[in-house]
């Protein structure tokens, strides 16, 4: 579906160029954002303690920030981009003046270096689920057209990024969910980390919507807090 949306996008984008208006693109993304709130929010509210969100986003927090997560990759964003779009030769090959590889380079970066790619492919791998990939790919369609319409037909090769990765990400989730023996929606841990996963999609709506901008990778340890709360408390016999 992902795939999809991102081939059409990046066609169309390729095709119109800049012909949408800019009020147009901007009042989409801006349903597109009060669209990503009602998901976070109703994910967020799914919780069974308050509690184990608070402490796991603080603690995620606290490690995202001590390992500079978010700089770190906006530093990989920027070193790929000039190692491979700096370039010259057959990967700068021009079509109509615009390159190939700076297209397929960005659009790869901007649809798969995100918290909805991490959390959305583990969703569908562990339970499933694959609302949050729905999401997204309304997202990185209506993206890579606005993308296709500078940097040209290159945006649509991403589109193989993101089955790999993204393909790739639900593969391994779906392995451990089976080495688990299976899980669901009302596994106690994964209800946590769906919670939690709730909290930072909400500030990609606040960004969609020009509120703020929040270091949101820099909440992604947050996830892997959640469940590990959930299953100390079990060991200690604690209810929740």
């Amino acid at each position: 579906m992902n795939v999809a949306t991102v081939v059409i996008g990046g066609t169309l984008g390729t095709l119109l160029g800049n012909r949408l208006p800019e009020k147009m693109r901007e009042t989409v993304l801006h349903g597109l954002g009060l669209m990503t709130l009602v998901v976070g929010i109703s994910m967020a509210i799914t919780t069974r303690n308050i509690l184990i969100l608070l402490f796991s986003l603080m603690i995620g927090g606290i490690l995202g920030e001590a390992l500079a997560i978010d700089a770190g990759l906006q530093r990989l964003g920027n070193w790929i981009e000039s190692r491979f779009v700096g370039g010259s030769g057959a990967a700068e090959e021009q079509v109509g003046g615009r390159s190939l590889a700076a297209g397929f380079i960005t659009a790869s970066l901007v649809f798969c270096v995100g918290p909805l790619t991490i959390l959305g492919s583990i969703q569908d791998g562990l339970m499933g689920d694959y609302s949050l990939l729905s999401v997204k790919s309304v997202l990185d369609g209506f993206t890579s057209l606005a993308l296709a319409a500078s940097l040209g037909a290159g945006v649509i090769l991403s589109a193989g990024t993101i089955l790999v990765l993204q393909g790739g990400l639900s593969l391994l989730a779906l392995a451990f969910g089976a080495a688990l023996g299976g899980v669901t929606r009302q596994t106690p841990w994964v209800v946590e980390m769906t919670a939690t996963g709730g909290v930072i999609i909400l500030s990609i709506g606040f960004l969609l919507l020009d509120i703020k901008r929040i270091r949101t990778a820099n909440l992604l340890p947050a996830i892997l807090i959640a469940p590990l709360i959930v299953l100390l408390l079990g060991r200690l016999g604690i209810s929740f």
